[in-house]
């Protein structure tokens, strides 16, 4: 089950993104409204006044409102594939290097499985996916003002590599986040839309601060050129 949702998810997620337009701002906005009702679940499970619960509540429409927004930014920039690419690579990197060496937990209170060698494995997993595909992936990024070959050399290779390690600490942020605040509302899952594997934001807790850095950078590069 587990396996052929993501096969699912993976189908439709690559169909808006190759459709691109009306239809990938389609699927963002579905998605974030999908993001925002989990949110509103678990925050009413807070052990909090009403006050409180209701600042939670805005605080995590604004957050998943500039992720979506974020996100469209970035397929008009073409830069939603190494964004993502970088977030999975992450996600793997972690995973692996963490089951495999190991070691010291970095919160255990917050999410008992993440290690420092995990987060170690993930940066260099996203800094070896940008330094090896990213001058192909961004080529036709911010306009096509990026040329491949302008950031194939030695400083764009190390500065690729750089933004890797930049986004696996992010994504692994945003995961750490959302552990804090299932925690927060006693839930394992954020919400059980996808079989065998939980809520939209278990899926996408990473993606989201580094969709709204990524755009934020591209944004001031944008400024800057």
């Amino acid at each position: 089950m587990r396996t052929g949702s993501a096969i699912v998810m993976l189908a439709v997620a690559g169909l808006a993104l190759w459709s691109g337009g009306g239809f990938f701002r389609l699927f963002v906005l579905v998605g974030a409204a999908l993001l925002i009702w989990e949110w509103k679940t678990m925050v009413d499970r807070f052990p909090d006044d009403r006050t409180t619960r209701a600042t939670w509540l805005a605080f995590g429409g604004v957050y998943v409102a500039l992720a979506a927004l974020a996100l469209i930014a970035l397929e008009r920039g073409g830069m939603v594939l190494p964004v993502l690419g970088a977030v999975i690579a992450t996600d793997i990197g972690a995973y692996f290097v963490g089951r495999t060496i190991g070691g010291p937990k970095i919160a255990p209170a917050i999410s008992p499985s993440k290690t420092w060698s995990g987060l170690a494995g993930g940066m260099i997993a996203s800094g070896l996916l940008l330094m090896l595909a990213g001058p192909a992936l961004l080529s036709g990024a911010v306009g096509g003002q990026f040329d491949a070959d302008a950031i194939s050399g030695g400083i764009g290779a190390l500065l690729l590599v750089l933004c890797g390690g930049a986004i696996a600490v992010l994504a692994q942020a945003g995961d750490f986040f959302e552990s804090w605040i299932k925690r927060r509302a006693g839930v394992k899952d954020s919400g059980s839309w996808i079989p065998g594997h939980g809520g939209l934001f278990d899926r996408v807790d990473g993606l989201l601060p580094v969709s709204i850095a990524a755009a934020l950078a591209l944004w001031l590069i944008r400024i800057s050129w």
